[in-house]
């Protein structure tokens, strides 16, 4: 059983790790803006990105990292980056953070209509994705991209490849929070460090 924190922890991926993590046996330590249940095991902290002592404080311990930070309507420029160099600060033996497919270390793996969507979508945000990816990167953890997500339950299929194994398709297939949540932790207990995995539904 390790410490495990969760940064983002009341999004859709972040509330999936949570749960997923809690059933894995670990510790969890769920970070979001605003606190809700505590219990055996499980510790809710409300701590901002932007407030570099909540974060360092609410980090502090725990062994595993898992970052979920999403961009809200209204978040001021480079909320992902500062979570990103939040965990780097706490520096946990482990650390994993969620991307989008077709943006920096994956632009080249995705088809040209992913990048094409992936970058008006994204236009204002890119920057921050792909500064929090480098951050994650450069301290030799994970970044797990994936394409567009949907609800569902976790995928008894999944899989995450490397790069130069993802599949060439049109447009990216969907995958659901709960998988990506799986997908992050496995690389987080057995994955490959300082790399770029993709997951997959099958």
């Amino acid at each position: 059983m390790s410490r495990v924190a969760v940064l983002g922890a009341s999004g859709a991926v972040g509330g999936e790790l949570v749960k997923q993590a809690f059933e894995r046996g670990h510790e969890v330590v769920a970070i979001s803006r605003r606190a809700s249940a505590t219990g055996e095991r499980l510790r809710s902290v409300a701590a901002d990105v932007h407030d570099a002592a909540a974060i360092a404080d609410a980090l502090r311990g725990s062994e595993i990292v898992l970052d979920a930070l999403g961009l809200r309507k209204g978040d001021p420029p480079g909320v992902l980056t500062a979570g990103a160099r939040a965990v780097v600060a706490a520096a946990p033996a482990r650390a994993v953070s969620v991307g989008a497919l077709g943006t920096g270390p994956s632009a080249a793996a995705a088809d040209w209509l992913s990048r094409t969507v992936v970058a008006r979508l994204l236009k204002a945000e890119l920057p921050d994705k792909v500064g929090a990816d480098t951050a994650i990167l450069g301290m030799g953890g994970t970044v797990v991209h994936v394409g567009p997500m949907k609800s569902g339950p976790t995928s008894p299929t999944r899989r995450s490849v490397r790069l130069d194994a993802v599949p060439r398709r049109l447009f990216p297939a969907t995958i659901s929070h709960a998988t990506v949540a799986a997908a992050m932790l496995d690389a987080a207990e057995n994955g490959p460090r300082g790399e770029v995995l993709v997951a997959l539904s099958k």
